[in-house]
């Protein structure tokens, strides 16, 4: 299935004439350094967008210099209203309909016409359709932080409509470059914690002094050998609290008169929905990620026995590294068709652009089924 997600504000200068393109000229665009493909009679370059693509790039590339418009309507997918918006991004021209005529003159002609030449092939970016700065609702040339609180009850409808651009946040640089993490830097700093952790807990567990009390007179010996089965109960422990932090934090709806609580929540996860494919927000940053997983190791180690709440808190804290890998991969990975991770990319891009409101795990569904926030399948 071809999938093309996202949203845009688009417009072209009027003074711009589209450029005119042949069916030679298009069909010679189809590899992955360039790729174009058809909507009826407008050409669109979807180089930059190959890798993003949830059902891969090849199935782009196979229909490169042809008219996709049936795989936009599907089967097996109907591509959402968000989708046919986020295509327009790649809009670069229209196809030249008339075949009688020879090519290469009247090509030659029509770009001597065109008000804007171009001498070099531009970049797949450059290409892009740009977002008209005039009739959006905040300025893309300031920080965005301190402007989508005055959006008012415009900002849930703003938000969830994605463009395929970087967000910048705050004048400052130094605040700018604390929200931006590379993906590797999750685990550069929570597994060697992860592997300590492991082996404290074990060799703690190995002197058989951790008991789990039941009552003043029944307790239960804490053996070393149950420390994987206590890894793994922590692991599926972070899946629920990575549900419920996404369902009921990060898509909480902020009133429309509270310019702070909606300031919170774009920073918290609005920017991250409004520019999805933004690979320096991807992942949390370490320091706010450190208050969080310093509250749940405070919280186990009151609540259980010290050695038996640092075994969940180790197995939760793996979870979340998981959680934070497979986030990154979900947007720019490409799994194999019929994997898991392939319908989990498909799922999780469903939600970014056409079921924010279902879909709220991120490294499983599990818990999307008792509480019924499941994506529905299509049916045609």
């Amino acid at each position: 299935m071809l999938f093309f997600c996202g949203h845009f504000n688009i417009a072209m200068s009027p003074l711009v004439s589209p450029r005119v393109f042949s069916e030679m000229e298009v069909a010679r665009h189809c590899t992955k350094y360039s790729c174009w493909v058809l909507l009826g009679t407008k050409v669109y370059d979807v180089t930059g967008f190959l890798r993003m693509h949830p059902g891969g790039e090849a199935l782009i590339l196979h229909r490169s210099g042809n008219d996709v418009s049936l795989e936009m309507e599907g089967p097996p997918h109907r591509h959402s209203e968000n989708a046919r918006r986020w295509m327009e991004q790649y809009y670069i021209g229209e196809l030249d309909t008339d075949s009688n005529a020879d090519e290469t003159q009247t090509v030659r002609e029509r770009r001597k016409t065109q008000e804007h030449t171009v001498d070099e092939e531009p970049s797949p970016l450059s290409k892009c359709s740009q977002v008209d700065l005039d009739t959006d609702l905040v300025d893309w040339r300031k920080p965005l932080a301190w402007q989508v609180g005055h959006l008012g009850e415009k900002y849930d409808t703003w938000v969830h409509q994605p463009v395929d651009r970087p967000i910048r946040l705050f004048g400052n640089e130094f605040l700018e470059a604390s929200t931006k993490t590379s993906w590797y830097m999750v685990p550069a700093v929570w597994m060697p914690l992860v592997f300590y952790l492991s082996w404290y807990c074990y060799t703690t567990l190995a002197l058989e002094t951790t008991r789990l009390f039941a009552s003043t007179d029944y307790s239960v010996l804490v053996h070393k050998y149950s420390f994987p089965l206590i890894f793994i109960m922590g692991m599926v422990m972070w899946t629920f609290i990575e549900y419920c932090i996404h369902r009921f934090v990060f898509h909480m709806r902020p009133p429309a008169h509270n310019y702070y609580l909606i300031t919170i929540h774009f920073l918290l996860h609005g920017q991250h929905h409004k520019s999805p494919y933004d690979g320096s927000r991807l992942v949390f940053p370490p320091g706010l990620a450190s208050v969080v997983v310093g509250s749940f190791y405070l919280l186990l180690t009151k609540a259980f026995p010290e050695t038996l709440g640092v075994s969940l808190f180790v197995g939760g804290l793996f979870g979340y590294v998981v959680y934070d890998m497979t986030h990154y991969y979900l947007h720019y990975g490409s799994p194999q068709r019929n994997t898991y991770l392939y319908s989990l990319k498909a799922y999780h891009v469903k939600h970014h652009f056409e079921h924010q409101r279902a879909g709220f795990g991120i490294s499983t569904t599990l818990w999307d089924h008792p509480f019924n926030t499941v994506i529905p399948e299509q049916t045609f």
